[in-house]
C-alpha cells in the first residue's frame, strides 16, 4: 500500500495545499486496500458518526496522524475541521464516492451513521433515555436521532442484496441481523452498539405494521406495504418473544419481480405438458408439496394466472395473501374472528366458483371440506408440507381422511424444491477431482461436463445467482389409486410411481446439472434424503 505521509511543516497552508493536490492525483483504490487491512482496528481510529458525517474512510494510523480516503482531498477547510474534531494530524487520499460509501459499510456496518448519531460516545448514558421515547414520536425525532432512517436503510440494503427475508435476532451480548439470499442466510455487518437500539427498532417495525407496541410477551404477525423508487414491496412481519427481546422476521415480497408464468419456474418441457393437461380437468385436487420457502405458492399462483379469464370464477382462501391477483377473489384467513380455511371454503361455495385455491391443508376439517369441494365439481389447488410427493398421501391419512376419498379426489401431487443457479458472471467448467467428484461422475456419467461458479462480486463470492425449481409428479391412475386404497406405505407408493415413469426430485436435479444450470453439490444438499 503506497500511502503518503505529511511532510515536515505541514502546518503551512501552502504546503498542505501542495500535498492535497498531489494526493488528488494519486487516486486510492479503496476497496482493494481494505481487503488487506484489519477492519476492526480501523474502526477504532475514527468514530462511526464522524466517519459517516465527513464521508471519510480510515486506512492507516501513521506516525504523523491518521490517513484516510475522502472524495475531495483538496478541500482544506474540511480537512482542518476533521483535524480539529479528531484532535490529530491527518493525511487525505482521494477515492471515488461509491467506494467511500462501500468502505463505510465494510468497516462500520449497515446504518453506522444513524446508530452513531443516536447513541453518541456515551452509550450507557443514553440507553435509558432512548428506550423511553414514546413510539408515537419516533417519526418526529429528526435526522439526528432517527430509528426511521435505520429501518429504511435496512430495507433498501436488503432489496439491493436480493434478500427474501430479514432476520433480526437478539442475544445476550449482541443483536444479529441476517439476510436470506437464494435460500442461504448471510450475516450483515452492523455496529456492535446496535444492541442498545433493539427495542426502538422493533417498536418502529411494529408501528409500520400496525401492531401492538405494548405487547412484548405474545407472538404477533403483521404486514407492511412500502415503496422505494418504482418498486412496490409487501413485507410480512412475524415477531416472537425471546429471553433477550423480540425476534423479528421480515419476509420481502417484491411484486415487481414476480412473473407469474409457468415458463419461468424451472419446469421441464415434459412437466409443462402435464400441467397443461391438468389445468383442463373440470374437478379434482392438485396438490403441491414441499417445505416452507420452496415456492409452492408461486407455482399455484402461476397455475391460477393461466386459468384466469372472463369465463371462470376463481376464489382463494389464504394465510396470508402473498400477492394481489387481478381478476381473482382472494380471502384472508382470520382465526381471531373464526374465519378458518374450512369456514372460508364453505362460504366460497356460495359464490359459484369454478376454481378454488386453499392456501394450505393444515388439519382434518380443512382436508375434509377440500375433498368435498373437489368431489362436487370444482378444481381445487392446495399445498401440503411433506418431504416428497408420495408422503402427501400418508399426511392426509394421518389427518383422518379415508384413503378411498384421497384416491377419488386427488388428480396429481407435485413435490417441489428450490435449488441455486450457477452465477452467469463467474461460471466455469469444474476440473477438480476428489472423492466426492467420483460419486458425482458416477451419477452424471463420465462424458458430462460439470460447471460451477468461481465466486465474484455479483454473487457475493457464493458462485450462485438466483434459484430455479426441481419437481416430481405423481399422476393418479387406476394402479396408483389402488395402492392408495390399499394403504400402501409411502416408500412403496413412491417406488410404484417411479416404475411407472415418475422422474424423482434428484433425477430431475441431475438433468439440470447436465444442462449446466446448477451444481451437483446443490442437488445433493436439497435432495439428500431422497432415494430416487
Amino acid at each position: 500500500m503506497n500511502l503518503t505521509e505529511n511532510p515536515e511543516g505541514s502546518s503551512s497552508d501552502e504546503k498542505r495545499r501542495l500535498q492535497v493536490v498531489e494526493n488528488k492525483s494519486r487516486e486510492l483504490k479503496l476497496l482493494d486496500v481494505l481487503k488487506d487491512l484489519n477492519l476492526q482496528a480501523l474502526r477504532q481510529l475514527v468514530p462511526a458518526n464522524i466517519a459517516c458525517r465527513y464521508k471519510i474512510v480510515p486506512v492507516l494510523q501513521a506516525s504523523t496522524g491518521i490517513e484516510f480516503a475522502i472524495a475531495d482531498p483538496t478541500d482544506v477547510d474540511v480537512l482542518d475541521e476533521i483535524r480539529w474534531v479528531l484532535g490529530t494530524e491527518v493525511v487525505a487520499h482521494r477515492a471515488e464516492p461509491e467506494q467511500i460509501e462501500e468502505g463505510l459499510r465494510l468497516i462500520y456496518g449497515l446504518g453506522a451513521d444513524t446508530v452513531g448519531r443516536m447513541l453518541g460516545p456515551d452509550v450507557e448514558g443514553k440507553y435509558v433515555d432512548l428506550t423511553q421515547h414514546s413510539a408515537s414520536n419516533l417519526d418526529e425525532e429528526g435526522d439526528e436521532a432517527s430509528i426511521v432512517r435505520f429501518v429504511n436503510e435496512l430495507l433498501i440494503e436488503s432489496l439491493q442484496a436480493r434478500a427474501t427475508d430479514i432476520h433480526i435476532e437478539p442475544s445476550e451480548t449482541r443483536l444479529r441481523i441476517r439476510y436470506r439470499i437464494d435460500g442461504i442466510l448471510y450475516e450483515v455487518s452492523v455496529p456492535e452498539s446496535l444492541q442498545h437500539l433493539h427495542s426502538a427498532i422493533v417498536s418502529r417495525i411494529k408501528i409500520m405494521a400496525n401492531l401492538n407496541i405494548a405487547e412484548q410477551r405474545m407472538p404477533q404477525d403483521g404486514r407492511i406495504k412500502v415503496r422505494t423508487g418504482q418498486q412496490a414491496l409487501d413485507l410480512r412481519i412475524s415477531i416472537l418473544p425471546t429471553p433477550f427481546g423480540e425476534s423479528v422476521n421480515l419476509r420481502i415480497l417484491n411484486s415487481n419481480e414476480v412473473a407469474l408464468s409457468l415458463d419461468n419456474l424451472g419446469f421441464m418441457s415434459r412437466d409443462l405438458s402435464v400441467i397443461a393437461q391438468l389445468l383442463k380437468k373440470p374437478h379434482g385436487i392438485i396438490l403441491v408439496t414441499g417445505p416452507t420457502g420452496s415456492g409452492k405458492t408461486t407455482t399455484l399462483y402461476s397455475c391460477l394466472n393461466k386459468l384466469n379469464d372472463s369465463e371462470r370464477k376463481i376464489i382463494t382462501v389464504e394465510d396470508p395473501i402473498e400477492y394481489q391477483l387481478q381478476g381473482i377473489t382472494q380471502v384472508q384467513v382470520n382465526p381471531q374472528i373464526g374465519l378458518s380455511f374450512a369456514q372460508g371454503l364453505r362460504s366460497m361455495l356460495r359464490h359459484d366458483p369454478d376454481v378454488m385455491l386453499v392456501g394450505e391443508i393444515r388439519d382434518h376439517e380443512t382436508a375434509e371440506v377440500t375433498i368435498q369441494v373437489a368431489m362436487t365439481g370444482h378444481l381445487v389447488f392446495s399445498t401440503l408440507h411433506t418431504n416428497d410427493a408420495a408422503s402427501a398421501v400418508a399426511r392426509l391419512t394421518n389427518m383422518g381422511i379415508e384413503p378411498y376419498l384421497i384416491a377419488a379426489s386427488v388428480e396429481c401431487i407435485i413435490a417441489q424444491r428450490l435449488v441455486r443457479v450457477i452465477c452467469p458472471h463467474c461460471k466455469t467448467i469444474e476440473t477438480s477431482i476428489n472423492g466426492r467428484q467420483q460419486i458425482i461422475e458416477r451419477l452424471l456419467g463420465d462424458e458430462a461436463p460439470m460447471y460451477r461458479g468461481l465466486g465474484c462480486d455479483e454473487c457475493k463470492q457464493s458462485g450462485y445467482w438466483g434459484r430455479t425449481a426441481i419437481h416430481e409428479f405423481i399422476l393418479m391412475d387406476d394402479e396408483i389409486r389402488n395402492h392408495i386404497v390399499s394403504k400402501t406405505p409411502a416408500n412403496e407408493l413412491r417406488q410404484a410411481a417411479i416404475d411407472k415413469g415418475m422422474i424423482s426430485l434428484r433425477q430431475e436435479g441431475i438433468e439440470k446439472v447436465r444442462q449446466g444450470i446448477t451444481t451437483m453439490d446443490e442437488i445433493l444438499r436439497v435432495t439428500e434424503e431422497a432415494t430416487g
